[in-house]
């Protein structure tokens, strides 16, 4: 019984630990303090020319136009909170997402250009998410690492594996 006790206090502690050290991350955080500032994303869209765009949806993606932005070194190895969006890469069985890219805003890599590689995480989780809930953004929690990844629709220069992936729920005094 006495083992039992230690044990489960043990793992309590080691929970809070984790949580002391978890921290709150915010993309601007992620490109270096001494970058030139990049310009903002460019739409590919024109709505006024709705036939055009519902034949180009079909084509190739737009280009990424920063793949090897510079990283925070000092990032790497740090137990991190990260909001953002959800874009798939790896679907399982059950219809769960396992591997997604994590962008700063909804649509890139879609309907813009992908982000700079230092505002993209790969992410992979073994819970995953639920494939009809990607139009929300969402927190992960896990370890960050300084360290890049290609797939078809951009590159990363960090990579994440989540414990924790939930919702992101935005709580404004203004909106009630």
């Amino acid at each position: 019984m006495r083992k039992i006790f230690f044990m489960t206090l043990l793992l309590c502690t080691l929970n809070l630990v984790f949580a002391a050290e978890l921290r709150t991350l915010k993309w601007e955080e992620m490109v270096p303090a001494d970058a030139a500032p990049l310009p903002p994303p460019q739409a590919l869209h024109n709505l006024d020319q709705l036939a055009d765009i519902l034949t180009a949806e079909s084509g190739p993606g737009a280009e990424q136009q920063y793949p090897n932005a510079p990283v925070v070194p000092e990032l790497n190895g740090l137990n991190i909170k990260l909001p953002g969006y959800i874009v798939p890469l790896s679907i399982d069985e059950n219809s769960r997402i396992t591997e997604f890219l994590l962008v700063p805003y909804f649509g890139a890599c879609i309907h813009v250009p992908p982000p700079p590689s230092n505002q993209m995480v790969y992410v992979t989780s073994e819970g995953g998410v639920a494939m009809g809930d990607i139009w929300q953004p969402y927190w992960i929690e896990g370890r960050l690492s300084v360290e890049s990844f290609s797939s078809e629709l951009g590159d990363t220069g960090y990579r994440a594996e989540a414990q924790q992936v939930y919702r992101y729920v935005f709580d404004s005094p203004a909106i009630k």
